[in-house]
């Protein structure tokens, strides 16, 4: 059988597709199966209470910050090499982390996992733009990425949960030894490596935009401890508005930015980043924030708090699946809407979940609202974010993909953080961590509000105003 024959080039691309789901499998993972062990994490390594969600932090903000850098690095020095090396710094980083004897070493260990995380996520994506054609082939491919993200969070969660009161929450970390060694192996057996070009790092961007967003999650996550009377707190709010404003300068004067400011002269793109940002951060939150009311409320271990979030994915990957199916039908933005205003009413009936409440009535049926919402939301959110990039800014168009997820992940997790200490100064024990949940979830339902204001507004509406549909011209 040759290399023409479209056998063999299905199979090919079935096995490029496997070891791209696979990796960000593998990503996603790693946000999620730690927070089921985070009260073990808690006591063993020493993390003070208002730190914890550094834990997550860490690894989203280098995620983030370094994305656009990484997606960079797959369009000058080849997609097949950085996803290796990305591969083997996440790999290392991860038994490092396992290894953790202090909350330092794994704080910075959980950083240096994000780097790679940040190398190889914007390659995974680029390789599916660029073996998958756009249209349907593509929107199925997509379809297949958003149902493992979705799949891969609440498998963390229960696996995290089963290893941390079974074995130990190091356990989460220890897998990812024999799954990247497989994936490095795979990758240079079936994946091809995408031509080299002549180009430049744009240093100066990166740096700025990692700063920039650190900056505004620690200023979020002190205003959470300590309001505006730290001076830290507005000094790192202040700089990181700074620091941002001086990256669209960069980029602005860069011959070869990260980030091509180009990529927001599409409405259509600039809407769907927006979104994601801020409906990532409301589902981050709903992980985050559910994961502390069963164990610190409702008192479940960790084991029973991972099994009890099962629901989310009972309909979530079906959904998923079904969106190239259902586009047939009905519209990728009639789809996104319905998803959207689905999480709404979910996130608002989570957040009247209180003490002594019912798990079936006050958390399980929303769950199976959020996992409708993210089945239905993030394969067309993903692709509009994606829409009409050429194939010389793949890198960057899912690096921006990829960053404004990572954006709503920590970012938007350190809002509501700081939203949650609200109006909780007379309360105490378990009264108190019930009341600074619900400020969350109350917060978290805003920003999904929020996010179907953008929708509409930046694809929705301009995308009915035009005959020739929502896709926009090539960057």
């Amino acid at each position: 059988m040759t290399p023409s024959d479209p056998h063999h080039e299905n199979a090919h691309k079935g096995a490029i597709l496997a070891i791209i789901l696979v990796s960000y499998v593998m990503i996603v993972l790693d946000i999620s199966v730690v927070l089921t062990g985070l009260p073990k994490i808690h006591q063993q390594l020493g993390f003070a209470e208002a730190n914890l969600a550094w834990v997550q932090t860490a690894y989203t903000l280098t995620f983030g910050g370094f994305l656009l850098l990484g997606a960079r690095a797959g369009d000058i020095l080849g997609r097949r090499r950085m996803f290796v090396v990305g591969l083997m710094i996440f790999t290392l980083a991860s038994l490092a982390i396992g290894a953790s004897p202090t909350a330092t070493w794994m704080l910075g260990w959980r950083a240096i996992q994000g780097v790679g995380a940040a190398v190889l996520a914007p390659s995974t994506l680029a390789l599916l733009q660029t073996n998958f054609a756009e249209g349907h082939e593509r929107t199925r491919a997509v379809s297949y990425y958003a149902a493992a993200a979705g799949a891969s969070a609440t498998v963390g969660l229960v696996l995290g949960g089963v290893l941390a009161e079974w074995v130990s929450w190091r356990a989460g970390f220890y897998v990812n030894l024999p799954i990247g060694v497989g994936l490095i192996i795979a990758a240079y057996k079936y994946i091809e490596e995408t031509p080299k070009h002549a180009g430049r790092f744009d240093i100066l961007g990166a740096v700025t935009s990692t700063l920039g967003m650190g900056g505004l999650v620690f200023g979020f996550i002190r205003f959470a401890e300590t309001g505006l009377k730290a001076p830290e707190t507005v000094v790192s709010l202040g700089g990181a508005a700074v620091l941002l404003t001086l990256f669209v300068f960069v980029e602005r004067r860069a011959q070869q930015p990260i980030l091509p400011l180009r990529l927001f002269s599409s409405r259509i793109r600039s809407g769907a980043y927006a979104a994601r940002v801020l409906y990532l951060g409301a589902m981050v939150g709903f992980f985050f924030f559910t994961t502390l009311y069963l164990q610190e409320v409702q008192g479940y271990g960790p084991a029973a708090s991972g099994l009890a979030f099962v629901p989310a994915t009972i309909l979530h990957v079906p959904f998923a699946i079904a969106v190239p199916r259902l586009v047939k039908h009905v519209s990728p933005n009639r789809l996104m809407v319905i998803g959207i205003i689905t999480g709404i009413i979910a996130m608002a009936w989570l957040s009247r979940a209180g003490v002594g409440a019912s798990y079936v009535t006050a958390v399980a049926l929303p769950m199976l609202l959020i996992g409708i919402s993210q089945g239905l939301t993030l394969s067309p959110l993903t692709s509009a974010g994606v829409a009409g990039v050429t194939h010389q800014d793949a890198g960057a168009g899912s690096g921006a993909v990829n960053v404004a997820h990572q954006l709503g992940s920590s970012v938007g997790l350190s809002v509501l953080v700081a939203a949650a200490s609200f109006g909780a100064a007379h309360l105490q024990g378990v009264a108190l961590t019930a009341h600074r949940i619900t400020q969350a979830f109350d917060t978290a339902t805003v920003m999904l509000v929020l996010t179907l204001v953008v929708v509409l507004t930046t694809i929705v509406w301009p995308a009915s105003s035009r005959s020739s549909g929502p896709v926009p011209k090539p960057a």
